[in-house]
Parts: structure tokens; sequence; C-alpha cells
């Protein structure tokens, strides 16, 4: 999965293409200069056969440079890689910029510097190969989706606890007040399934120990049964509405289990698409399943656009910030800069990390008595996790405990 590194022929026909949503924009050169007048074409099958009819009246090797942007670039890079197989090279939005400054316009982003910024590029052999690119946008994607469900099965929560607790008032406690009020209410377990389900059976009021044992979708023991239905007891009564507020919970209740099911069907998926690249090593990380390997995986490959862990790491947005002038040189807080579920994938990692890994749990306790607060202290872990990531994904070489110790022992860490 390395960059091409092979300069380009001044005979070979770059087309630059700065994609947008609606229109593309396109440049056509050689090692001469501009073959035809910079165009925009529009993402649609129109906009392909114009670029057909213009590159037919040129001869030679043709090269398709296109910058990587989110996923507006996908459509004309699937089509133009259907049509030129191997000639397509994909840019990152990071590559593109660096190439407008070198050309002396790095503060002045238009299309047309772009263009220019990825014919340069393109011509010094820079890029990546649609084909080494498929597998990863496979599982990007569908890391993106599942975050997405995640997310609304967060707001569908809340919402069932609202409605819950208006039906039947202090009964669905939130985590804050289970001090006060005893057990909180998880939704998302067998329990909590089953209070819902005797809410909307029976409007709000106190069912029986085997009703609420029979609407469990899981194990249900009568010990806890019988505290929430004596809990149940101790509420007040339902409101006036009761039997609309009900129905409304019926058909909330029914779209949370079908968030359920959707999650539960794309993580399958995402188990088969990490198991096609390189990310499948992190599983082998200890607190690090497939879920987590998958979300730091997604945004990291391929590891090749890294010259080094810090520079990945510089990547998620958790290395300071960094200002120099003259004599003066201050680190900030971290930068941000980058995606932030970037951020959040390695965040989880190092987490799982110093739960479960004896060597990261050592350092995480050491951090912590330096006096750092958690946080802080699991973004310095980040970073050793960040080494280590990164170290596997290249060598794609599995985490062996006792060796990582012994190499942070040599190294004095």
């Amino acid at each position: 999965m390395g960059l091409l590194e092979v300069v380009l022929d001044p005979a070979t026909v770059v087309v630059a293409v700065d994609p947008g949503k609606v229109m593309n924009r396109v440049w056509v050169s050689n090692g001469a200069g501009l073959l035809e007048e910079p165009v925009s074409l529009p993402v649609a099958r129109s906009g392909i056969a114009r670029l057909e009819k213009m590159l037919a009246a040129h001869a030679g090797e043709q090269v398709f440079a296109i910058e990587a942007t989110g996923s507006l670039h996908r459509a004309w890079a699937a089509e133009l890689e259907r049509l030129h197989p191997g000639a397509l090279r994909l840019f990152a939005p990071s590559e593109t910029r660096a190439a407008r400054t070198q050309l002396g316009s790095g503060r002045f982003k238009t299309d047309d510097r772009d263009c220019a910024a990825l014919t340069y590029l393109a011509r010094q052999g820079a890029g990546r190969r649609q084909t080494e690119e498929a597998a990863v946008e496979e599982l990007r994607a569908a890391v993106r989706h599942r975050r997405g469900l995640v997310a609304d099965r967060k707001v569908a929560q809340q919402r069932l606890h609202d409605q819950l607790n208006a039906l039947c008032p202090g009964l669905s406690a939130p985590d804050g007040h289970a001090t006060t009020l005893g057990r909180s209410l998880a939704i998302e377990r067998p329990t909590g399934q089953a209070v819902l389900a005797c809410a909307v059976a029976f409007a709000g009021r106190p069912p029986t120990m085997r009703s609420l044992i029979a609407r469990s979708p899981g194990r249900l023991r009568k010990a806890t049964a019988a505290y929430w239905v004596r809990r149940w007891r101790d509420c007040l009564p339902p409101p006036a509405d009761a039997e609309q507020r009900a129905q409304r919970l019926g058909r909330d209740l029914g779209r949370y289990r079908a968030l359920l099911v959707d999650i539960a069907a794309v993580e399958k998926e995402i188990t088969i698409l990490l198991a096609r690249t390189d990310g499948q090593v992190l599983t082998s990380l200890p607190g690090v399943a497939t879920t987590r390997a998958a979300a730091f995986a997604a945004h990291s490959l391929p590891i090749a656009r890294f010259p080094d862990a810090e520079h990945l790491y510089s990547a998620t947005g958790l290395a300071p910030a960094m200002y120099e002038s003259a004599t003066v040189r201050r680190r900030g807080r971290i930068s941000r800069q980058g995606l932030a579920e970037h951020r959040d994938a390695l965040m989880g990692i190092a987490w799982g990390l110093s739960r479960y890994s004896p060597a990261f749990a050592d350092r995480n306790a050491e951090l912590r008595a330096r006096g750092m607060a958690p946080i802080q202290a699991r973004v310095a872990v980040a970073r050793n996790a960040c080494r280590l990531t990164y170290r596997m994904l290249v060598t794609q070489q599995p985490f062996d405990e006792a060796a990582y110790r012994r190499g942070r022992l040599s190294r004095g860490r």
C-alpha cells in the first residue's frame, strides 16, 4: 500500500479533478502545459462522457489525479477506475494543501489552484491507487454509518426515559439519581425492555411479576422483577392521557428495537470488512475488539500516508498545538485538527489498553500519580497507543505484551 513514487513521462496526459457536490473542476495537461481549457463538468454520466470526448483527441498514457474529499470524489473515482483500470491516483486534502504551499499559493484556495497542485503531485509520481483504497473506503463507510446509528440510539434512549418517566413518575431514574432512588433502569438491557413493554401494555399501571418476566427479551431473575414491581407500585398514578402516551411509547420502542437490529447488522458487516484490511491486526490488542479496531483503522489506512507515528498522532488532533516565533515557543492545548471520529477512535483504544493491558495500566497509574487528571492521562496514554498501533499496522505483527514491556524498559520509559 505504498506510494507510487514513479515520476511521469512528460508525454503522459494528466487529468486533475477537484471534486464538488454538483460540478467537478477538470484540468487536462501534459509536460508542455494545458491541452484543454479548464472546465467544470457535472457529477453525472454527461460529465464523464464529455471528459472521455476531450481525452479522445489526445494520444498517450493517461493518469487521473483526484482529491479524496469525504464522499464527493467517490462517484467519479469508481467510474474512472472502471473505464481506465490502474490509471487513477488519489490524494488527501492535506497533500493538496502542502502542494499549493510549495507552488506559492498556500493561503489562497481555489478549484484551479487545487487542480494545479494535483497535477504537480501526479507528475512527481505521488498518490495512491484506487484499488488500494477500495477496501478501506468500504470499511470507513460502514464505520461512519454505525457511528450515526449509535448517536441515534443515544437520543432514542433519552426519549424513552423521558416518556417512561411521564407515565410512571420516578420509575426511570438516570444514573445521577441512582443513589437516592435505588437502581437506575438500563433501557438497553432485558430488564429495561421488559419494563418498557409493560408500560406500553398496561398504560403505566404496575404489572405483576409474572407479566414483567414474560415480556423480558432475555433472562430476568425473579428477585430483579420483584424489585421493579415494588418500585412501580410506589410510583404516583399515571396521567389522564396515559393511553395516548403509552401508544406513543410503543411506537418509539419499536423504532428503538429496529435501531438495535440495524446496529447489530452493521457490526457484522464491519467484522467482515475489517478482515480484508491491514487493520485486522489491531484486534490482537487487549481491550480492543472489532469495533474499536475498525474505527481507528478506517481513518488511519493506508498507513503509508503517514511517514511516522508522530504524523499519525498529529492527524488525530491529540497532539498539542505549537506556536513558535523568534525566541518564543509555546505549547497549547490539543490541536483538534483532523476528524473527531479519528480522535475518538484513538482515545477508545487508549481506554481499552489502560483497562486490560498491564503495561498500559501501569503507565496510566504512573501519570495519575504525577497529578494528571484522568482525561489528561488518557491523552498521554493515547500517544503511546498511537506509536504501538502505527508499528503494528506497518509490520503486521500482533501485539506481544512481554515484548512491548521489554521495549519500554530498554528505552527507559
